[in-house]
């Protein structure tokens, strides 16, 4: 009986997603970086990942989560990766501030829109451009 103890205190952990498995490869993204997947037909299962490094990310994450007791909605990030990204939230907001009272003006000409979606787009760009991906610390 002792030897059983020890298979018997044995617990499994699975984290829970709010999908379902049926919709996790529907959106097509990979399921860390989000990056769109490549479209595949045929027998098997749905790919999840875009790459191996996304799948351990994953993995490192979900056992991280176990261990500081975190839920599914919850996210670990440092003070300064989480005011960088509220930054260029700021900048993109106030450009689209901008625009929005921009556009409503007389005609423009296709400079001043070039102009207004270059605004946009240099704000747009590192938000699009950021990693969100765990930054290795030593």
């Amino acid at each position: 009986m002792t030897r059983l103890a020890g298979y018997l205190s044995y617990y499994f952990v699975m984290t829970k997603s709010i999908e379902t498995v049926e919709q996790q490869g529907r959106d097509g993204r990979c399921r860390w970086c989000r990056h769109v997947l490549a479209v595949t037909h045929g027998p098997g299962r749905p790919k999840e990942f875009c790459s191996q490094r996304c799948r351990q990310w994953d993995w490192v994450s979900r056992q991280r989560a176990t261990e500081l007791a975190l839920s599914e909605n919850e996210l670990v990030m440092t003070r300064d990766e989480l005011d960088a990204l509220k930054d260029q939230i700021y900048v993109l907001h106030c450009a689209l501030l901008d625009v929005r009272t921009d556009l409503p003006g007389p005609r423009h000409t296709k400079e001043a829109l070039l102009e207004m979606l270059g605004w946009l787009m240099d704000a747009a760009d590192p938000i699009a451009a950021a990693s969100l991906t765990p930054a290795i610390r030593s």
